[in-house]
């Protein structure tokens, strides 16, 4: 069967326009590694998008980003809290342990109090309060937390705040996995700042979104830059022709392009939604969809072109995208209305 109308996973979106652009004009001799006069621009962006001081890294992979940044602040004796559906814990080939030289993943699921795989104060306290403060035990150093989360759920400033609190309260490093950072602050109104709030450290995630392949390690303390820069190297992250990976960055930050392309994408979902009724197993807040499915459903579906991932024996997800067709997804969200 021939795919015509595919809703697997924003991965599979087209590079933008502008990016492509972007790397065309990239495209002279300028210094290596991160040398170059493109590269050098990112610090300053990146503080202006979030209104405080920053350091910006290019790396090629949200999975080198999120490790990257942990590494910055656990220590291999300790441990990172984050949910049981974390990236990092299902989705990343066991990659903290190798970046962070075997510190352990200690995990939060809702049944401790959050929903749609977000981590609550509460929940991160159930876990890690009955832990004895000796060496016989891990002790956790830092949270990591998805913003959108693993089930398309956005954290907002009230909760971010509250997890902040938290975190600083504890003597924990705040982390957030931004794979999808740009949907979930669409969602949340367009601030950068807001989506981000309080965190230590960001992977925020560009290629999902219309880049081709960069991402940035964004953090919020800039003495931790060093530490990161060297980190990279060895862990063969250093590029010796930054500038193409640093001109889709700043292409995507260019009159808010990252924004524009989440919106569009988040739009999206929603006209799907739209079609699926009390079948939505989370709300929307971002650009994807879980949605109760039989196997008859399914089958019916992929027969009329529509490309998705099974999620379970009885549902479904369905992801949008920055170049995702507006009667694609009309055409979608009626299917389901139809079965």
């Amino acid at each position: 069967m021939t795919v015509t109308r595919p809703f697997l996973s924003d991965n599979a979106a087209r590079v933008h326009p502008k990016v492509w652009e972007a790397m065309r004009a990239a495209d002279s001799a300028d210094n290596p590694y991160d040398g170059d006069a493109l590269s050098a621009q990112l610090d300053e962006r990146f503080s202006d998008l979030f209104g405080r001081e920053c350091a910006a890294l290019w790396v090629a992979t949200g999975t080198a980003a999120n490790c990257l940044a942990l590494a910055t602040m656990v220590q291999p004796h300790g441990g990172v809290v984050c949910h049981t559906e974390a990236h990092i814990e299902v989705d990343e080939g066991g990659a903290p342990g190798f970046y962070l030289h075997g510190a352990k993943l200690m995990l939060c699921a809702d049944s401790h109090g959050g929903e749609g795989a977000k981590l609550t104060p509460e929940g991160i306290a159930a876990l890690i309060d009955p832990i004895r403060d000796d060496v016989h035990q891990v002790q956790p150093h830092a949270i990591a937390i998805t913003q959108a989360s693993e089930y398309g759920r956005s954290y907002t400033k009230t909760e971010l705040q509250a997890l902040n609190a938290f975190a600083k309260e504890r003597g924990l490093g705040l982390h957030m996995d931004g794979a999808r950072f740009a949907n979930a602050a669409a969602f949340l109104g367009g601030s950068a700042a807001d989506a981000a709030h309080g965190v230590d450290s960001l992977a925020f995630g560009f290629i999902k979104n219309g880049a081709m392949s960069a991402e940035a390690v964004v953090l919020f303390d800039p003495e931790q830059a060093s530490l990161a820069k060297y980190r990279r190297k060895r862990a063969g992250h250093l590029q010796c022709k930054g500038r193409y990976l640093a001109a889709q960055i700043l292409a995507m930050l260019e009159g808010d392009l990252w924004l524009e392309n989440a919106a569009h994408a988040n739009a999206a979902a929603r006209e799907i939604a739209s079609g699926c009724g009390d079948r939505l197993m989370h709300p929307v807040e971002a650009n994807e969809l879980f949605v109760c499915l039989s196997g008859a459903d399914r089958e019916a579906l992929r027969a009329q072109g529509f490309a998705f991932y099974d999620w379970g024996a009885d549902a479904a997800r369905f992801v949008t995208a920055w170049d995702t067709r507006e009667d694609h997804a009309s055409a979608l969200g009626k299917a389901i209305a139809s079965l």
